[in-house]
């Protein structure tokens, strides 16, 4: 995995400590209270996969409850990583034609919560390119940091939900130091839920997929990190 991640960093497809965070120069919760003190009606894309289906329109909802103006679009099949949308057309072009004040970046479910060199060797070069593209189109990059399975990774033994939240937040936040991008620690949120003996109320019967309260809790924690309220 070592000469994989060498390698990598040689060709410039995978991010290494060296390369330069995609930022604007500003501190990263700093740039979004002004961009939001700045916009009358701020508009969102949610990019990621099966994860994201549910959290615009609850976000939305939450917004509108609060007196927010926002508009709010999706870009997200399931099953898909952060490659496959780097790679893909309509996802770049919605991108660069949507006039986003904010673009969210959600990661397969698991690729972040893996060993960190696998991580940042699958995760990081696609990322990059997204957030080069939303910082070109003169939006604000945020990644969307998700949760541990209920009853954990299935593949490893012993392996638990706050086991697996804690490595997909390890995940996040090297990504987001690597590219520049603040972190929207749903995560977190979904721990404290959870300990706090909601557990079965945040997943759907697969014990992965966040059911309505799961998306009411992300939208949550959406709403106080853009808006700060």
């Amino acid at each position: 995995m070592k000469f994989f991640i060498t390698l990598g960093c040689f060709l410039g497809l995978a991010s290494c400590g060296t390369q330069v965070p995609l930022s604007s120069g500003k501190d990263p919760q700093r740039e979004l209270v002004d961009r939001v003190n700045a916009t009358s009606t701020l508009a969102v894309l949610f990019v990621g996969n099966s994860y994201s289906f549910g959290v615009p329109k609850a976000f939305s909802k939450l917004a509108a409850k609060n007196g927010k103006n926002v508009r709010v679009g999706h870009s997200a099949h399931g099953g898909w990583t952060l490659s496959k949308h780097a790679a893909s057309e309509p996802t770049l072009r919605k991108i660069r034609e949507g006039n986003w004040d904010i673009v969210v970046f959600q990661e397969q479910s698991e690729i972040p919560a893996m060993s960190p060199g696998f991580a940042a060797f699958t995760m990081f070069p696609p990322l990059r390119k997204l957030a080069t593209e939303a910082r070109s189109s003169g939006a604000i990059p945020l990644l969307y940091q998700t949760w541990g399975r209920r009853d954990g990774h299935h593949q490893l033994a012993g392996d638990d939900f706050h086991a697996m939240s804690q490595r997909l937040r390890a995940g996040y936040r090297a990504a987001g130091e690597n590219t520049g991008c603040l972190v929207v620690p749903v995560g977190e949120a979904w721990q404290r839920e959870f300990a706090a003996g909601n557990g079965d109320r945040l997943f759907m019967e697969d014990g992965s997929h966040p059911s309505a309260f799961g998306n009411h809790v992300t939208a949550e924690v959406f709403y106080h990190t853009i808006f700060g309220k």
